[in-house]
């Protein structure tokens, strides 16, 4: 399918990059990805660690994730936020909303027959949700702070691009083999089939949302939502990173075993990313290390409380740093093990 995205000048106005990551647009994404094999050199060693712990909820969701084609609405939300707050919304969804969407859904691309049970078997429905929640925890939550650092990274370019040659220069830049700029219509090719969908903003303008995830195309959403979204690969510009960004990494890498052991892990993580990130914000610190704001402020306190950080106020925003006991607890080397005595045969 090739989108032809129609642009007025009050379009190019209004066209921005999303400030943080989407978590379902990514986990919907990584659902797909898990299902391919395309990018083995980035992908392989995710997938490996991921596939063995499938449940059967899991493979549910995935039959609703194929990973060539449409997936039902409500996985998808087009919302930013801590994870388990998006995630919240979408085990909310009522079960009308899950059977309309998966019929819609089917007029589009095969579902399998236990669809037709799940505006009546609320189990199902349970099953459902709970396998798509167990996928986030799978593919994306080990990897959340390192998704955050590649969208982060991405937007940097993108923002140095309008600097030097506005929105147009933005648009061409994106994701060259898949979009081209030809004022004023953004084409899109997808890998869908072949046919041509002309869409005009009307004032309403574009929002793009680079996805680590995302392997191939880039992707195009207009239902349901006040502005269209347009969702590319991210770190094409830093190569290196986005190969890195999803390697299995040992358990508390971020924070030395003592420190996780001693303030619990979120907590440990919380005030290893403020040692990374002198002077962020709580909100910051929340997008970082995957959990809600009001978690992140409740571990700031205490950890201000203990003496391990410092805050300090900006207008509304409260900026934390560590203190030198804080960076102190992180650099503190291991302890070294008692030595054990031997007694000789002539003592």
């Amino acid at each position: 399918m090739v989108y032809r995205i129609h642009f007025t000048a009050q379009d190019l106005t209004r066209t921005h990059v999303a400030t943080a990551p989407m978590p379902m647009v990514e986990l919907t994404e990584a659902a797909r990805a898990l299902q391919g094999r395309n990018q083995p050199a980035r992908l392989d060693a995710w997938r490996r660690e991921a596939i063995p712990r499938l449940s059967p909820q899991t493979r549910l969701a995935l039959a609703l994730a194929p990973q060539i084609g449409v997936a039902p609405d409500f996985f998808c939300p087009l919302m930013a936020g801590p994870p388990d707050q998006v995630l919240e919304h979408v085990r909310a969804t009522p079960g009308r909303k899950i059977a309309a969407d998966v019929n819609s859904m089917a007029q589009r691309w095969p579902v399998p027959s236990w669809t037709r049970r799940l505006a009546d078997d609320a189990e199902l429905r349970d099953d459902l949700l709970e396998g798509w929640h167990q996928l986030y925890t799978h593919l994306l939550e080990p990897h959340w702070a390192s998704i955050n650092d590649l969208h982060a990274a991405d937007r940097t370019v993108r923002a140095r691009q309008m600097l030097t040659g506005g929105v147009e220069h933005l648009l061409a830049q994106a994701n060259p083999r898949w979009m081209r700029w030809n004022p004023p219509v953004l084409e899109i090719r997808t890998v869908m089939k072949e046919a041509v969908y002309d869409l005009h903003l009307e004032g309403r303008g574009l929002l793009l949302v680079p996805s680590t995830f995302l392997t191939t195309s880039s992707s195009v959403n207009v239902e349901g939502v006040a502005q269209p979204v347009v969702t590319y690969p991210a770190g094409q510009h830093h190569p290196l990173p986005s190969l890195m960004a999803l390697t299995p990494k040992p358990a508390d890498a971020k924070a030395p075993t003592a420190v996780t052991a001693l303030l619990g892990r979120t907590r440990a993580a919380v005030l290893s990313t403020i040692a990374e990130h002198p002077g962020c914000g709580t909100r910051e610190i929340a997008r970082r290390v995957g959990i809600a704001p009001a978690s992140a402020s409740e571990h700031t306190t205490v950890l201000r409380e203990a003496g391990l950080v410092h805050t300090a106020r900006h207008r509304n925003t409260a900026l934390h740093s560590p203190t030198h006991l804080g960076t102190a607890l992180l650099n503190a080397p291991p302890p070294t093990p008692a030595p054990t005595h031997r007694l000789s045969a002539a003592s």
